[in-house]
């Protein structure tokens, strides 16, 4: 059954996608002209996202505190970052922000298109002219009032533990005086298998957005960045201990 869910599922996504990325395109050229942040581009790709989790019936999102995230104003978002699942998980926010990720990732077919169409930010990891340059545009995009989202761990955490942070996001909230939004993520790691195609787990997954952290509190980048990423992993933690065991699920 298992198999048979996973081939329909994967067989939907590949089909679907031709379709979303031709209403993506369409979506792009009408509203160019008086949506220059993308906004409605954005939020029509949080729904072909969340498309997969309304027809998955092995998945299933739960998403809390999704009113403290701004709409004009600038921030930066933060979250752990447990496997690929994380980003369809994190569309589910429904709110325009511009992601920062693999530069590998806009070369994708019709996902990675999309991508471009959105101006999301690319990043080659340890390339510091590209580092510079994602930078810059995260700075540009601040400066629009326009929130950007990454991942400060860098890559994703293999063993479920939040691995050490770099210090960019939070270089960037403090040059640009918004405030840093911890976002929490539990449960990813069960949607996407790490190898192989077959989609054998239900997964409970839970966004939680915690109230924003003002970078003028902080003496430093390396305290601001600690003391986020002791938030994210006390709330991780929280949400975890809160879950049914097996026995009662």
């Amino acid at each position: 059954m298992r198999l048979l869910l996973s081939i329909l599922f994967w067989s939907f996504l590949g089909l679907s996608c031709v379709v979303l990325f031709a209403g993506a395109v369409l979506i792009w050229l009408v509203t160019l002209p008086f949506d220059r942040n993308g906004r409605v581009l954005h939020l029509y790709s949080c729904f072909w996202a969340q498309l997969y989790f309304y027809v998955n019936p092995l998945w299933h999102l739960k998403v809390d505190g999704r009113e403290r995230l701004p709409w004009n104003e600038p921030a930066v978002l933060v979250a752990n970052h447990e496997s690929l699942g994380d980003i369809l998980v994190l569309f589910g926010l429904y709110s325009p922000f511009k992601w920062v990720s693999k530069a590998e990732n806009f070369k994708l077919p019709f996902i990675g298109w999309n991508m471009r169409l959105n101006r999301y930010v690319p990043l080659v990891r340890g390339d510091r002219a590209s580092i510079i340059q994602m930078m810059a545009k995260c700075e540009y995009w601040l400066a629009r009032r326009v929130p950007i989202l990454m991942f400060p761990e860098g890559t994703r955490s293999f063993d479920g533990k939040v691995k050490p942070f770099k210090d960019g996001a939070f270089v960037l909230a403090m040059k640009m005086k918004c405030p840093i939004i911890p976002v929490v993520l539990t449960g990813t790691a069960r949607t996407l298998p790490k190898h192989g195609l077959v989609l054998n787990a239900t997964s409970h997954c839970h966004v939680q957005v915690m109230p924003p952290v003002d970078p003028a509190a902080f003496p430093d980048v390396a305290t601001l960045r600690e003391h986020v990423r002791d938030l994210i992993i006390a709330e991780k933690a929280r949400i975890e201990a809160e879950l049914p065991t097996p026995a009662q699920a």
